[in-house]
């Protein structure tokens, strides 16, 4: 996969899920009111389909990150993108199946995305670079 393919598609993911939790506010108050802070408080209509796409969106960039070990081998940046996507994924069917509380389930969410912004941050500054095996 090339550079600019992966780093866009890492991003969309990211920006994806960042917009399906904002558009959420009975769900996910914290980030819908961030979101309606910055304008997105119109997509308070498409709720549910937001909150449908939620684990298709962290599915992607997991993906993304599992296909950009296959070309960097950087196992490290592999597992540090992972955590992110993993902990929405968790936190997503924990909320929705009611398997934890609904603050406990709102916290791994929250959590990974705070994981997944702040490694599509890092990602953008300091790009990974093929390691070749000797």
């Amino acid at each position: 996969m090339r550079f600019n393919t992966r780093l866009v598609a890492d991003k969309l993911g990211v920006v994806g899920t960042l917009v399906s939790t904002m558009s959420c506010a009975m769900c996910f108050p914290a980030a819908a009111s961030l979101g309606a802070a910055i304008g997105l408080g119109f997509l308070s209509r498409w709720e549910p389909v937001f909150l449908a796409l939620l684990p298709y969106f962290a599915a992607f960039v997991l993906l993304i990150n599992g296909l950009s070990w296959l070309s960097h081998r950087q196992w490290s940046r592999s597992v540090l993108g992972g955590i992110g996507p993993v902990l929405v994924l968790l936190g997503w069917f924990a909320f929705t199946r009611h398997l934890l509380s609904h603050n406990a389930a709102r916290g791994v969410l929250y959590a990974g995305l705070v994981i997944m912004t702040v490694f599509a941050i890092w990602d953008m500054l300091a790009p990974s670079h093929r390691r070749c095996e000797t």
